[in-house]
C-alpha cells in the first residue's frame, strides 16, 4: 500500500483568475469589496481636493465607512493602520495601534518610510473632484469614482524602494546585506547543510503538496534536515490574507512567497514551495531574486495532463468546472504558462509519490544540499570524510627544498608496512587525517570508532589533530562532527629513535623506508608510549597472540610518533601494478570522467569469478532502477600487507584484468565502460567489524556512495594461539555488516549486502537459485575453486557438467572467465615459485656501485651482488689501497647509510656475494630498531677467528672484521672505500667477539679534520654514545636481550690496526698463507684467486 496518496485541493488550488479578466467579477465579489472600494474612493477624492487646493492645515477626514484621516504637521495625512485593515479585510481581528501615511497637499514622502506605506502624490491624485478636510459625506452618499488600481500602486511603492537597505555599518552603499550577517558558508556548517528553495509549479491536483510532504517527510526524519513547507494554505492564513486571486495579487502572493523562501534559504532552510504560480513571468522574478542572493533555486514542473487532473479531481473542482459552476480556472479557462527550463520535471501520472520524493532528494543529494560544507567531489559523489579533500604531496617546486631540509633532520625507520599506511595518509584514503595519529587522536579511534572535527573553526578546534595532544586544558567546546575513524594508524619508534629526535634542535624529522629513502617530513612530532595490549584488546577483541597484526603490532617500538606529514614524491612501488594506484583526487576525477552519478565499491580478496560479476551487474541495475542514470562500479582489490595465505596481489590485479577485458560477453566479466579498478592501497588488519567500518570509510573519501559488504567482511580463522576461537571464525559472520550499518559517522553512505548465488548448469551463469528447482543449481565454493586451480582442472562440457567437479576435475565455462581461470590456476600450481607479489611492497634499486653485477629479485634470497672486476669481495680486494699508509684501509660497503636491510658477505657461496641475511623462518632480515646513521661493511682480507680470545675468553664471531663508517654521505652497495681508521668497539654478541672498527671515509667532507676518536666527538658531538646505543640495543627490538661491550670506552687508531692486522693473519692462514693451519670444516668458499684459487 503506498505510504502517501494525493491530498485535497488546497485553498491556492481551487482560487481563479486571469490576466485577461475584465474589470467586472462575480456579485459576491463586488458585494464583499465594495465598502472598501467606497471607502477608498472617498479618501482619495479629499485629498485629490486638498492637494488642488494647497490646503495644509490639520482636519480630521471620515470616510463613509469610518476611517478617519489625521494631516500631520508635516502635511502627511496619517491613517491609523488598525483602522485601515479593518475596513480593508473584515475578518482581521489586528489591534495594531501603528500608522501609515498618505501625502497631503503635495507634502513630499517620508524617504525613511517602510516601501508598503510610502505612497507618491501622484498614486493618490487621481480621485473626485470636490470634497473639503472636514467634511462628513453621508453613507447614502455614492462614490462614482473608478476602481483604484491596487496593482499598480503597490508595484510603484516596490519600484521606489532602494535595491539594498543598509542594515548595519559593515555593508557599503549599494552593497550586499551579506555582510550584515553570519556568513552563510559557516551558517550552513554549523546546520551541517545548505539552504535552497524547490519552487513546485502545476496545475491544480498535480501533487505539489502531496510531494512536498512526503520529501519533508522525509528529510526531517530520516535525516535530521532542517525543512519548512510555503503553500497556499500556510500563506493565505497569515501572510497573503489580504490577497484575492486576481491577476495582481496572485503576483503579489508569488513575490511574497519569494522573498520569504528567500531568507528561509538563505537561513538554511531547505524550503518547499507549492503554489501554481501560473505565470513565467513571477516565477522567473522569484528566481532572479534568488539568483542575486546566491541561493540555489530549482524550479520545479510538475506535469500532469489535464485529463489526469480530471480523474484525480479529489474535491469536485474540475467536475465544476466542467458544469459551469466555476469560471476562469487555472489550467482550464484560465492560462497557465508552463516552465522552459526547468531543473526538474515531474510526470506525477507515471510516479508513485515516492519517486518523486526521491528524485527531489537525489537531486539535493547530488549538487550538496544536504551538507554544510563546500561541494568538494563531482555531482553525485560524497564529500571526503571531513569535507576536506586530503592531498599531502608537496608541491612540484617545492620539492627539491623540501629533499634538502629532510637530508638534515632525524631519521625515522618506516617499514614496508608503515608505508602503506603513509600512501594511506598522504592520498587522503583516511580523511581528514593529515600525519600519524597523535595520542589524543589515537584515543578517540580506540574508544568510538571515530574522531571529532572541526573543518570550518566554528569552536575554534580545527587543529585539533594537528597540534600536541593536551591532557591539562580543553576547548569550551567541543568540535561539532564526527566522522568515522575505526582503525589506528599509528608509527612506532624505539628510545634510538626517540633519543634522536629529543635531541635534534629541528622540530621535524623524515621519515626513511627499509631501503634508505627519504620519502616524506613529519612535522612536530608527538612522541608518547606505545600500549600495545590496550591497542589490541579494542582493536580486536579477541585474544589470539598467533593473529598476523596482531604480531606486528607487538614487534614495534616502545615509543609511537603523531604528526602531520608531508610526502616528498608519489609513492610507487615499481611492481607493475603502479598503473592500477591512483590518489583519491585522481579516482573522483576518473569517476567524474565516466559521468557517475553515483559509485557503489566492490573490495576484493581473491579472483573474481562469474558470482561476484553477477552481484555486481545486479547492484548497478538495482541503481539504476532507483533513478540514478550512471552508477559506476569501482573494483577495488586489496593492496596492502596482507597475510602470507591470502592470494598474492599480481595474481588479483591480473585475472581481474581479464574479467574488464572479456565485458559483457562472458557471464564472468564486467563493463569496462562502467566500471573502475583502482587499487585499495591499505594494510589488510583482520579486525572483522572494527576494520571494515575503515574499509567503507576510506572508499566513501574517494568518491564512492554504496559500499558491497559480505559475510564476515575483514574477518578471518583464529591461530591455534587464540583463547577462544582456534581454527575458528574470530567474528561471527553477520556481525561485521551489522556494526557498519550502525556505526558512528558513516554518514550518507549505503551498504548493499551480498546475496546467495549458485552457478545454473541450464544456462551456465551463476545467479540467485530458483528455489522451484534446486536440483539445476551447484555450489562452488572458494576452496573447492582453490582446489580445482591446484589440479589444473579444465573447462567442463557446456552441456554436461557433472555435479562432482573435483572428480572430474573441470571448472563449468561460465565460472570464470578463461584466461582469468589460467592465472589463478597457473598461481595455484606454482604457489612457491617465489615470483608472485603478495602486497605492495617497493620494488627498487637498492643503490649498488657502478662496478657491480647483481642477479636475481632484491629483498628476496635469490638477489647476489658480485663484483665486476673481483671474483670475490672477501677475498680478492686488497686489504689497504695502494700507497696509503697504513691507517687507511679498503672498506666494502654491504649496507649504505640509512638502509635496514641486513646485507652481508656469502662466505660459503661460490664468489663470496653478498646477498641479504634471512630470519629463521626464511624471510628477509631487516633492521628494526631504528635508520643507521652509519655505512656498516667489512674490511677484506680479514677474518675473527674464533680461536682467536680476548681477555675474558670470548671468540672471534667467524667473520671479516666488520666497520662503521661515520661520514655524511651515502656509500653506495659493493662500493670499495679508501678509509681513515678511527678506533673500534669490542661488542660481545652472544658469546662472540665481533669487533666495530670506526673509520671515516677519504672522500667525505669532514675526512680532514676527523683523524682521531677524540677529533669525532669534537666535530660530531655524541657519536660515540649513539654508536655503543646501536651496538648494544640493536636487537632489542626483535625481542632479543641486550648486547655488551667489552669497554665502554673505544680504542684509539694503533690499537685498531693491531687488530686489523691480526685478522689479515688470520684470513692469510684460513687462505693456507700464514703460519697456522686452519681446518677446512669451516665450509667457507676460498677458491678465489686471492685466497686459494689460482
Amino acid at each position: 500500500m503506498a505510504r502517501y496518496a494525493y491530498a485535497p485541493l488546497s485553498v491556492d488550488e481551487s482560487g481563479s483568475s486571469s490576466r485577461r479578466r475584465s474589470q467586472g467579477g462575480d456579485d459576491a465579489k463586488v458585494s464583499e469589496r465594495m465598502p472598501m472600494f467606497v471607502g477608498l474612493c472617498i479618501l482619495i477624492a479629499i485629498t485629490f481636493v486638498l492637494s488642488r487646493g494647497g490646503q495644509s492645515g490639520a482636519a480630521a477626514v471620515s470616510s463613509s465607512n469610518g476611517v478617519t484621516a489625521v494631516p500631520s504637521n508635516d502635511g502627511v495625512t496619517v491613517v491609523p493602520e488598525s483602522t485601515a485593515q479593518a475596513k480593508a479585510a473584515p475578518s482581521s481581528s489586528s489591534s495594531s495601534s501603528s500608522s501609515y501615511v498618505v501625502p497631503v497637499g503635495g507634502a513630499p514622502v517620508n524617504p525613511n518610510a517602510s516601501s508598503d506605506s510610502a505612497l507618491s502624490q501622484a498614486d493618490v491624485a487621481a480621485g473626485p473632484a470636490a470634497a473639503t478636510p472636514t467634511a462628513n459625506v453621508p453613507p447614502s452618499t455614492g462614490c462614482q469614482c473608478p476602481e483604484p488600481d491596487l496593482a499598480a500602486l503597490r508595484a510603484k511603492a516596490l519600484a521606489s524602494t532602494p535595491p539594498h537597505i543598509i542594515e548595519c555599518k559593515d555593508a557599503a552603499a549599494g552593497s550586499s546585506q551579506a555582510a550584515c550577517h553570519l556568513p552563510a558558508a559557516t551558517r550552513y556548517a554549523a546546520l551541517q547543510q545548505k539552504g535552497a528553495t524547490l519552487w513546485m509549479t502545476g496545475c491544480s491536483g498535480a501533487g505539489k503538496t502531496t510531494i512536498a510532504t512526503a520529501l519533508e517527510d522525509r528529510l526531517v526524519k530520516a535525516y535530521g534536515k532542517h525543512v519548512y513547507r510555503l503553500d497556499g494554505d500556510n500563506l493565505r492564513t497569515g501572510i497573503n490574507r489580504d490577497l484575492t486571486f486576481s491577476e495582481a495579487d496572485r503576483a503579489e502572493s508569488v513575490r511574497r512567497t519569494g522573498e520569504i523562501a528567500t531568507l528561509f534559504a538563505d537561513a538554511g532552510v531547505i524550503t518547499l514551495v507549492g503554489l501554481i504560480s501560473p505565470y513565467r513571468e513571477d516565477r522567473d522574478a522569484v528566481r532572479k531574486r534568488h539568483e542575486d542572493q546566491g541561493i540555489p533555486f530549482y524550479e520545479i514542473f510538475l506535469d500532469v495532463p489535464v485529463d489526469e487532473l480530471k480523474k484525480r479531481d479529489p474535491k469536485g473542482q474540475y467536475a465544476r468546472v466542467e458544469s459551469g459552476e466555476l469560471k476562469h480556472f487555472t489550467c482550464i479557462d484560465d492560462p497557465y504558462e508552463p516552465p522552459l527550463h526547468p531543473e526538474i520535471t515531474l510526470k506525477t501520472h507515471e510516479l508513485e509519490i515516492e519517486q518523486s520524493a526521491d528524485i527531489l532528494f537525489k537531486r539535493l543529494e547530488m549538487d550538496g544540499i544536504l551538507v554544510g560544507a563546500p561541494k568538494l567531489a563531482p555531482p553525485g559523489l560524497p564529500n571526503p570524510d571531513g569535507d576536506e579533500q586530503i592531498d599531502l604531496h608537496v608541491p612540484a617546486h617545492l620539492r627539491e627544498e623540501r629533499m634538502r631540509e629532510a637530508e638534515t633532520l632525524p631519521k625515522v625507520l618506516i617499514t614496508d608496512l608503515d608505508l602503506n599506511w603513509l600512501q594511506v595518509i598522504g592520498e587522503g584514503w583516511a580523511s581528514p587525517l593529515k600525519g600519524f595519529m597523535r595520542e589524543g587522536t589515537l584515543l578517540e579511534v580506540l574508544h568510538f570508532n571515530s574522531i571529532l572535527v572541526d573543518p570550518f573553526n566554528l569552536t575554534e578546534n580545527k587543529e585539533i589533530h594537528s597540534t600536541q595532544t593536551n591532557f591539562e586544558s580543553f576547548k569550551p567546546y567541543r568540535p561539532p562532527n564526527r566522522v568515522s575513524m575505526s582503525v589506528p594508524i599509528t608509527l612506532s619508534c624505539t628510545s634510538y629513535t626517540k633519543d634522536a629526535i629529543e635531541n635534534s634542535p629541528s622540530n621535524a624529522v623524515a621519515l626513511t623506508t627499509q631501503m634508505g629513502h627519504i620519502v616524506a617530513i613529519l612535522r612536530d612530532p608527538e612522541i608518547y608510549p606505545n600500549r600495545k595490549e590496550e591497542i589490541v584488546t579494542r582493536m580486536f577483541g579477541v585474544i589470539d597472540m598467533g593473529h598476523p597484526y596482531i604480531r606486528e603490532i607487538y614487534k614495534g617500538g616502545d615509543y609511537l610518533i603523531g604528526g602531520d606529514v608531508e610526502l616528498l614524491d608519489r609513492i610507487k612501488y615499481n611492481d607493475g601494478l603502479d598503473q592500477w594506484r591512483k590518489t583519491t583526487t585522481e579516482l573522483m576525477e576518473e569517476f567524474k570522467s565516466k559521468n557517475a552519478d553515483t559509485v557503489y565499491a566492490f573490495q576484493t580478496r581473491n579472483p573474481t569469478h562469474a558470482g561476484h560479476a553477477y552481484l555486481m551487474r545486479s547492484a548497478g541495475e538495482n541503481l539504476k532502477k532507483e533513478g540514478y542514470k550512471n552508477p559506476v562500479l569501482w573494483l577495488s582489490p586489496l593492496g596492502g600487507w596482507t597475510k602470507e595465505d591470502d592470494v598474492p596481489l599480481d595474481v588479483r590485479v591480473k585475472q581481474h584484468e581479464e574479467v574488464l577485458k572479456s565485458g559483457l560477453a562472458h557471464p564472468g566479466g564486467l563493463d569496462p565502460a562502467t566500471t573502475v579498478m583502482a587499487i585499495w592501497p591499505a594494510p589488510m588488519v583482520y579486525a572483522g567489524p572494527t576494520e571494515v567500518q575503515f574499509h567503507a570509510k576510506s572508499r566513501r573519501s574517494a568518491g564512492a556512495s554504496y559500499f558491497v559488504v559480505g559475510r564476515d567482511p575483514a574477518g578471518m580463522k583464529g591461530s591455534e594461539l587464540a583463547l577462544a576461537h582456534p581454527d575458528d571464525d574470530l567474528y561471527d559472520g553477520d556481525h561485521g555488516r551489522y556494526v557498519l550499518q550502525n556505526s558512528p559517522g558513516i554518514g550518507s553512505m549505503k551498504m548493499l549486502s551480498f546475496v546467495k548465488v549458485m552457478y545454473d548448469i541450464t544456462d551456465n551463469v551463476m545467479k540467485v537459485p530458483d528455489e522451484s528447482r534446486m536440483d539445476d543449481f551447484i555450489s562452488i565454493s572458494g576452496s573447492k575453486m582453490r582446489l580445482l586451480a591446484r589440479n589444473g582442472a579444465v573447462p567442463c562440457s557446456p552441456t554436461n557438467i557433472p555435479t562432482d567437479l573435483v572428480e572430474a576435475n573441470c571448472v563449468p565455462s561460465g565460472f570464470m572467465v578463461p584466461k582469468g581461470w589460467d592465472i589463478v590456476v597457473d598461481y595455484y600450481r606454482n604457489i612457491d615459485a617465489g615470483r608472485w607479489i603478495p602486497w605492495s611492497r617497493p620494488q627498487v634499486d637498492p643503490g649498488t656501485d657502478s662496478r657491480t653485477l647483481s642477479e636475481g629479485k632484491f629483498g628476496t634470497e635469490s638477489f647476489q651482488l658480485k663484483h665486476k672486476d673481483y671474483t670475490s669481495f672477501w677475498h680478492d680486494i686488497p686489504l689497504r689501497p695502494s700507497g696509503q699508509p697504513d691507517e687507511i684501509v679498503n672498506f666494502v660497503t654491504e649496507i649504505p647509510l640509512f638502509m635496514t636491510a641486513k646485507m652481508e658477505v656469502q662466505k660459503t657461496i661460490t664468489g663470496n656475494p653478498i646477498s641479504q641475511d634471512s630470519n629463521s623462518d626464511g624471510s628477509p632480515r631487516y633492521y628494526t630498531y631504528g635508520t643507521p646513521f652509519f655505512n656498516y661493511g667489512f674490511i677484506p682480507q680479514t677474518w675473527e677467528d674464533p680461536e682467536l680470545k680476548d681477555s675474558l675468553g670470548n671468540g672471534g664471531d667467524n667473520d671479516p672484521l666488520d666497520v662503521m663508517e661515520i661520514g655524511s654521505t651515502r656509500l653506495e652497495m659493493g662500493s670499495i672505500t679508501p678509509c681513515r681508521v678511527l678506533g673500534h668497539l669490542e661488542l660481545i654478541d652472544e658469546g662472540e667477539m665481533d669487533n666495530k672498527i670506526i673509520c671515516i671515509s677519504l672522500s667525505d667532507p669532514d675526512a680532514s679534520v676527523i683523524r682521531t676518536m677524540e677529533d669525532l666527538e669534537r666535530i660530531k658531538p655524541g657519536t660515540i654514545d649513539r654508536l655503543k646505543d646501536w651496538l648494544t640495543r640493536y636487537k632489542t627490538s626483535d625481542g632479543k636481550p641486550e648486547n655488551a661491550l667489552a669497554s665502554e670506552h673505544p680504542t684509539r687508531t694503533n690499537e685498531a690496526l693491531e687488530l686489523i692486522n691480526e685478522t689479515h693473519e688470520r684470513w692469510k692462514n684460513l687462505c693456507g698463507k700464514g703460519s697456522a693451519y686452519v681446518s677446512g670444516e669451516h665450509g667457507f668458499w676460498l677458491d678465489a684467486p686471492g685466497c686459494k684459487g689460482q
